[in-house]
């Protein structure tokens, strides 16, 4: 089936694709340096660096499930497919909690880095603070219920802003506050602090590399995925964690660990980067402080408002997908004109990010804490079954095309198995148990959050009259929340106009809708349109079909309105006559001759699908049936 509404279009190649992963995954050094360095002191470049490099490591098994499934999803997608939809539906939901704490922290930090920018602290104080959030969430919202954003277009000029800003900071750094000693005595405990702080910090740490999920889903939208998604991916995951450790290596240089604090996971938490420029002062002119210090607080202000309108697209999409796969409510896989993805997923996410930022208030050091272990408690999850999912997939469905392959291989059973997902899960599990073990958010509120997602599920798939195990495919179901009061069918004679009539008077059965079939006409430019009758030819073609689906409709207990439309051009015709007569739905066949040439559809067919004011459903019917139609 296809619907009017065009969905995805691939349109990310490997540049776009790469400067759209920077951007997300690169954002995160703006507000989990302090979180981290808060806990970790001078270790903070080696937690980030450990991190950094498990993170690559699971990256490999993302890289093999979005190349050989390219579907909009990430782990929700590898899971279901291995497993079953709960355990999808159980990964996906604890993702869905992440892209809502990282649109709250993104929020969070933005009025922290404008405040530096134009010099203005109260901004950075209760209420403003909230106010500005909340403010970006609404206005991000509001635009996106509007206009559907490209987020493509604008990536390269952020990417290369943020990649300049930080190699900036970075060069400067080394230049002047860069000190060997100070960065290996930080290698040793400062007093107060043991090996518990570190063990505490790294599920923390886990928060510096956000977005390979928002990365993932964009697989639907990517040229050759097969080929640009593992290279992209790679190429910026590889330079985000260069980057990260290296502005972590000025940052403990800048603020040296004392009595068990560091100005940086303290005075500087909400601005770390803004933190870090400040320590030049004395080293160069205060004049050129406050140019960086603009500089560096617009930067990352806009990068911070761009990883929460990348997060909320990130979400909606995975929503969607869970909504196609009768996870959550159909309204959420809605797809919409204006917004392309669902209005309700749009709104509903709003509302909870809102409701994130309001109650964790003026951002306090601990409520800081407190999302980043909750996020741990989702991304190491979904992490650990993703890695087990591409694993599972290697011996459940060997010959399924893997244009990516996660490397070195090893032989189990007959089957290969990559060992990177082999050392990555268990690392990842580990790391997960610690953060339960660890911190109150991983504890409680991540546990609650899934528990509330499950009795949801539950209740979803009683309602879809399915049960939690049932794989339900997306492309069976008619398009979700539609409701259809007026159903046009454009007549072609033979099976496939007979099946299409079928097909519109069981839908009019199910929502008590009417049915209106028309019989276009095409008259060539040499003749009027408003001519003395039709040839006996077309007339006779055009009286059995209109009597065929007439017969159809007796036979079901549904009046059908026959009509007989002259016209130039059939697909014009038809668009017309939806306009109209108002039409809910339009129902059409399509021949398989056409997918045996350059296009899917015929032309008709696809001048519909661009320009139909309704929904348009296409059946596609397989080479072999209907030929001689």
């Amino acid at each position: 089936m296809a619907r009017k509404v065009r969905g995805f279009e691939r349109v990310l190649d490997a540049p776009a694709l790469f400067t759209v992963a920077y951007d997300e995954i690169g954002s995160s050094i703006y507000f989990a340096l302090g979180i981290v360095a808060a806990q970790a002191l001078g270790l903070t470049p080696v937690v980030l660096l450990a991190t950094g490099l498990l993170f690559l490591v699971v990256s490999l098994s993302y890289a093999e499930g979005t190349a050989a499934i390219p579907e909009t999803g990430g782990a929700a997608t590898f899971t279901r497919r291995a497993y079953n939809d709960l355990v999808g539906f159980a990964t996906g939901w604890v993702l869905l909690l992440d892209y809502l704490i990282v649109i709250s922290l993104s929020a969070l930090f933005l009025p922290h880095y404008l405040a530096a920018a134009l010099a203005a602290p109260s901004l950075a104080h209760s209420p403003w603070d909230v106010l500005i959030a909340v403010g970006a969430i609404v206005g991000i919202v509001g635009v996106r219920l509007v206009r559907h954003s490209r987020i493509h277009r604008a990536a390269l000029g952020l990417a290369l802003l943020d990649l300049a800003v930080q190699l900036l900071v970075v060069v400067l750094g080394f230049a002047f506050v860069f000190s060997p000693e100070v960065l290996t005595n930080g290698f040793d405990f400062s007093p107060g602090q043991g090996w518990h702080d570190v063990l505490f910090a790294l599920p923390l740490a886990m928060l510096a590399y956000t977005g390979l999920e928002t990365v993932a889903n964009l697989a639907e939208e990517t040229r050759e995925p097969g080929t640009t998604l593992p290279r992209s991916l790679f190429s910026s995951i590889g330079l985000v964690v260069i980057m990260t450790v290296l502005i972590a290596i000025v940052g403990v240089c800048a603020f040296p660990a004392d009595d068990g604090t560091t100005a940086l996971g303290d005075q500087w938490l909400q601005a770390p980067i803004v933190g870090i420029v400040t320590a030049f002062e004395g080293h160069i002119s205060g004049g050129a402080v406050d140019v960086l210090r603009v500089v560096v607080g617009l930067s990352g202000g806009i990068v911070l408002f761009a990883a929460a309108t990348t997060g909320i697209t990130g979400c909606t999409r995975l929503a969607r997908s869970m909504a196609e796969h009768g996870m959550l409510p159909r309204e959420f896989g809605r797809l919409e004109r204006r917004s392309l993805v669902s209005r309700e997923a749009l709104i509903a996410i709003g509302v909870l990010a809102i409701a994130i930022i309001v109650s964790t208030g003026t951002l306090a050091g601990d409520d800081a804490a407190f999302l980043a272990s909750t996020y741990s408690f989702g991304v190491l999850f979904a992490f650990t079954a993703a890695q087990l999912a591409v694993i599972r997939l290697r011996r459940r469905e060997p010959d399924l095309a893997r244009p990516f392959r996660a490397r070195p291989e090893v032989r189990i059973r007959g089957v290969l198995v990559p060992v990177p997902a082999l050392i990555g899960a268990p690392l990842t599990f580990l790391v997960w148990i610690l953060a339960l073990i660890t911190h109150p958010g991983a504890r409680y509120a991540g546990p609650l959050w899934l528990l509330v997602g499950l009795g949801a599920y539950v209740v979803v798939r009683r309602a879809q009259e399915a049960g939690v195990f049932d794989d339900i495919d997306p492309v069976a179901q008619l398009p979700p929340g539609a409701e259809f009061q007026k159903i046009l069918v454009p007549m072609k004679i033979g099976d496939i106009g007979e099946e299409m009539v079928a097909t519109a008077i069981a839908l009019a059965k199910e929502r008590e809708a009417t049915v209106e079939a028309v019989f276009v006409v095409r008259v060539p430019r040499a003749f009027p349109l408003d001519g003395p009758g039709l040839p006996p030819d077309v007339q006779a073609r055009a009286d059995a079909s209109l009597a065929e689906a007439h017969a159809l409709g007796e036979d079901n207990g549904i009046e059908i309105v026959t009509r007989v439309v002259n016209a130039r051009d059939i697909g014009h015709a038809i668009v017309e006559e939806a306009t109209k007569t108002g039409a809910d739905l339009i129902v059409m066949g399509s021949s398989p001759r056409w997918r045996r040439q350059s296009r899917f559809f015929s032309p008709t067919v696809d001048h519909i699908l661009r320009n139909a004011p309704c929904e348009v459903l296409v059946v596609a019917f397989p080479d072999g049936v209907f030929e001689t139609a």
